[in-house]
């Protein structure tokens, strides 16, 4: 049943990632299909009418909230393949290593009087200090940035403005060559390819018993260790 499944995700890898490849027809649509502008607008009404208190701040199905979702989807994957390649080539010291219960009290146990490894704590602390440094941007943003949340009060700052400017890009939008490289369209689908990729890697980890760095080395042919 295990291998059944294994081989399912596989297949809708492979499907997902042919979806959004570039590709070349005789009539490139510049503008996403009116159908599925109107379901994406629907339920931006429909979630503004329900929660306006946090549609404000560009929470909910909004364009604001997939590029954010995305940023940090694709951060993620950066993360996990440096932390696969940093096992593979010993360079998390003593990672094996259990911490002393005594020295680190409960703040280094798992349950009862089992501690993590000296590995998974450093990761872990790496990923404390990326989400203060995500706070800090979030609480006190730069001017050339986009703000992570979109405060009412500050609608007249230029980062505001290109913010909201966003269009909506609708399910398959042009991929055409003019839209590769640093735009938003490549943006976006980098961003949606990013999170349906941790969506399969914590389904199929899941499903196999093995650990998500394992699997991304074996994805990837054992490449990091």
């Amino acid at each position: 049943m295990a291998r059944y499944f294994t081989s399912l995700l596989a297949l809708i890898s492979l499907c997902s990632t042919a979806a959004f490849a570039p590709t070349f027809t005789r009539s490139q649509v510049s503008m996403p299909t009116t159908s599925s502008l109107n379901v994406f607008e629907e339920a931006q009404a429909e979630f503004e009418g329900d929660y306006p208190d946090f549609a404000k701040f560009g929470w909910g199905p909004s364009v604001h909230a997939e590029v954010w979702n995305g940023r940090h989807a694709m951060f993620g994957w950066v993360f996990l393949c440096a932390t696969a390649y940093a096992k593979g080539h010993g360079l998390f010291p003593g990672g094996d290593s259990l911490l002393d219960l005594k020295e680190w009290g409960t703040l280094a146990t798992i349950s009862g009087k089992n501690t993590i490894s000296n590995e998974r704590a450093i990761i872990l602390i790496a990923n404390a200090h990326c989400f203060a440094v995500g706070l800090m941007a979030t609480l006190a943003p730069n001017a050339h940035v986009d703000p992570l949340m979109l405060d009412p009060a500050e609608a007249d700052t230029p980062s505001y403005q290109r913010a909201i400017a966003r269009q909506p890009l609708g399910v398959l939008p042009d991929m055409g060559f003019k839209n590769w490289g640093l735009t938003d369209v490549a943006e976006q689908m980098n961003g949606r390819m990013a999170m349906m990729g941790l969506i399969n890697l914590f389904a199929y980890s899941a499903i196999t018993q093995k650990p998500m760095l394992d699997v991304i080395n074996e994805w990837v042919g054992g490449a990091y260790y």
